[in-house]
């Protein structure tokens, strides 16, 4: 602690930050570091000499700092613009690209071993999706022992609880877009049964999704039987699922999912069993990957939800890096990357706009919106 200066000890200690985690961090090996790039910073903005060779605007020279993204499904397309995100903050920033690791098929073993593995590297900050809520406690420690800032994304623990020390949260508000999720079926559907279709049943990037759909149809009190189905985190392999399930459950009010993969299989079961002429209702789920766009666009599905995944890359690079440069002065906050239903009436701009944001193409282009901007 005697290594660290005074005015930054001060900063750190109005910041709200968990007892446990600035205590970790003001004892790890990082902030020293890191302090001085925060003094650099203020002589920079503060000094009316030229920015030195190799910076940008106020900010000064800082070193190439190395960030690790852990992941539960690393090949999944949902990731897509997710890993472009977190390209663009590095180049834009003139830090290297973050590593991308984890799992491809949900093993929290994996993940946490890829965690340890960047702690072990000494990386300078990590972002990953706390999946499970106990796995992740100890690695997160770990890091914030040796001085390494940690953020989740994408996922956070259990609601209210994220199970780690992490300095902040950016991804979506899980629990609540499902219950939006649900609360949007409640608008087509009167009574009957509904099944809700969920990849990895347990893992807390959907967990709390399901867990809050349900409760809106509990809460609703209308005649509805909600079923909770697991899939599968193959997409391929949780489509066969699906389409057995359907043909085996003909009176279904409405299919709902809360994962990239079953929402498109959903919309392609409804479509090929032409479902809409019999007794579904509604369809619907989460996230932009093509053939979910495709069903929106067709009808076969009626609503997904926006998550913004693109900034669950950027943000947590900026957030990092801010870090580092402040020397904890600058502390990650808690952000909603929000939830917008796409449905037939907007679905347009996601089909015909080819973007990095979307995942859609790999070119690095500018998209101008005109006429008005949907709110509400």
């Amino acid at each position: 602690m005697s290594r660290i200066p005074k005015t930054v000890d001060q900063a750190v200690s109005t910041l709200d930050l968990n007892p446990v985690t600035r205590r970790r961090l003001l004892s790890g090996t990082g902030l020293f570091s890191a302090s001085l790039a925060a003094g650099a910073l203020l002589s920079a903005c503060s000094s009316q000499e030229e920015t030195p060779t190799g910076a940008t605007g106020n900010f000064p020279s800082t070193p190439k700092w190395r960030f690790s993204f852990v992941n539960h499904v690393t090949t999944n397309p949902f990731f897509t613009p997710t890993q472009y995100g977190m390209e663009d903050a590095a180049t834009l920033l003139g830090i290297e690209k973050p590593q991308w690791t984890g799992s491809q098929n949900s093993i929290v073993a994996e993940m946490v071993n890829a965690m340890n593995t960047a702690v072990a590297a000494k990386v300078d900050g990590i972002a990953v999706a706390v999946v499970d809520k106990d796995a992740f406690n100890a690695p997160v420690g770990q890091a914030l022992d040796a001085g390494i800032p940690v953020v989740s994304y994408n996922a956070d623990g259990a609601r209210g609880d994220p199970g780690t020390a992490r300095l902040a949260y950016i991804g979506q508000g899980l629990y609540e877009s499902g219950y939006a999720l649900g609360r949007r079926a409640l608008e087509q559907v009167e009574s009957g049964p509904v099944a809700g279709f969920i990849a990895t049943p347990g893992a807390l990037n959907i967990q709390p999704r399901i867990d809050g759909a349900q409760q809106a149809f509990e809460d609703s009190g209308k005649a509805i039987t909600f079923t909770a189905v697991a899939t599968n985190a193959d997409v391929t392999r949780g489509l066969s699922i699906i389409d057995a399930y359907a043909q085996g459950h003909q009176d279904l009010a409405g299919m709902l999912a809360v994962d990239a993969g079953s929402t498109s299989s959903v919309g392609q079961v409804v479509k090929k069993y032409d479902m809409r002429s019999k007794a579904l209702k509604v369809a619907g789920g989460f996230d932009l990957i093509p053939e979910t766009l495709t069903g929106v666009q067709e009808g076969s599905l009626d609503y997904t939800i926006d998550q913004q995944p693109y900034l669950q890359g950027f943000l947590p690079v900026l957030y990092l890096y801010l870090y580092k440069l402040s020397g904890g002065l600058l502390s990650p906050g808690e952000t909603n990357t929000g939830l917008l239903f796409v449905t037939k009436d907007n679905v347009g701009p996601y089909q015909t706009t080819k973007t990095r944001y979307q995942g859609s193409t790999t070119d690095k282009v500018l998209v101008e919106r005109s006429g008005p901007i949907a709110h509400g």
